[in-house]
């Protein structure tokens, strides 16, 4: 006599001597069951006997919406194309041909031009601060255009009224000669009595003779230094020393040199390593005392503004616009 095994066809038996039963694919529901994709949808996923919650772990789908597509409630779910998405995400959980589910959900719920709903649960609610910035920049505004009629009609009846000429002035006759007018021969152009002298860049002609280097300018100012020929010797020169400004560096009874500027005149006195000991623009009148070192060089904007003093005695005007101090002594 034959047992009565129901919906079991087969049994099989594996190596853990466990007995595993198999289902009848007859029994087993699809995508064409119910009467639409979502009922299709809750009996595949009873027939597996999975939950809501289930599903919802596995696809990352809400719970409510789950249960929303099972009994096609299109009003609480989110717009069209995620809840496409939803069902495409269903349909591959239970292991459902996806494309298939989505286009029956298409079928059964074509599309309308309505415009996409916003997501369930979401109020929108508008920003308080911009409908305050709008009102106080309309009473701002306000403000400002009655102020300024304000102003405007204050100015108005302050104004006084400019009196009317009782009487139009008289025209004079007009004197202009009637008929054609002769034209004279030009004048000449004025004359410029007032153009200056032509600047002249000091040290230009220097570093045009040495071909515009300055270390060819260095070189040839080295050269002049070395030049025998030091000083000259105007006879308006006075024969002695005589302070007739202030006097910087050494005392004229001690200092080596005296060099007194006959004009307004830059002077630079440097030492054998280059450090500066002294600059300055002297006045007419003013004089420098160089000490007793050695190595010394004067560094002079104008040569033949300096008068040159050894020992209270006249040595003449500088020849060179760099000189060593050693030379104005030998």
């Amino acid at each position: 006599m034959a047992l009565d095994t129901s919906r079991v066809t087969d049994f099989d038996v594996g190596r853990d001597s466990l007995r595993t039963s198999a289902f009848d694919d007859s029994f087993m529901p699809t995508l064409d069951s119910g009467p639409n994709i979502g009922a299709a949808l809750k009996a595949a996923r009873e027939f597996r006997g999975l939950s809501l919650q289930d599903v919802a772990d596995s696809t990352r789908i809400r719970r409510a919406y789950l249960a929303a597509i099972e009994d096609m409630r299109i009003e609480d779910l989110p717009s069209r194309p995620f809840t496409i998405g939803y069902v495409r995400a269903y349909a591959r959980a239970l292991g459902l041909e996806a494309e298939a589910a989505v286009s029956r959900y298409k079928n059964e719920e074509p599309a309308t031009d309505d415009a996409l709903r916003a997501p369930v649960g979401v109020r929108r609610t508008g920003d308080r601060r911009l409908g305050f910035a709008m009102i106080a920049g309309t009473l701002v505004i306000g403000a400002i255009v009655v102020w300024n009629f304000a102003q405007r009609g204050i100015q108005e009846a302050q104004a006084p009224e400019a009196p009317v000429a009782a009487t139009a002035a008289p025209i004079a006759p007009s004197t202009e000669p009637q008929g054609p007018l002769a034209l004279g021969a030009p004048l000449p152009a004025p004359v410029e009595s007032t153009v200056p002298d032509l600047y002249e860049t000091p040290g230009l002609d220097v570093a045009t003779a040495a071909g515009g280097s300055a270390d060819a300018v260095i070189a040839a100012n080295q050269a002049r230094a070395r030049e025998p020929e030091t000083t000259l010797a105007p006879t308006d020169l006075p024969a002695t020393f005589r302070a007739e400004g202030a006097v910087y560096g050494t005392p004229p009874a001690t200092a080596s040199v005296v060099l007194k500027a006959r004009e307004s005149a830059a002077l630079i006195v440097r030492g054998a390593d280059g450090s500066v000991y002294f600059a300055r623009q002297l006045a007419a009148g003013e004089a420098y005392g160089a000490p007793q070192l050695k190595g010394l060089v004067i560094d002079v904007s104008e040569p033949t503004a300096f008068q040159v003093f050894v020992g209270g005695q006249t040595r003449g005007l500088l020849a060179s616009s760099q000189t060593p101090v050693s030379r104005l002594t030998d």
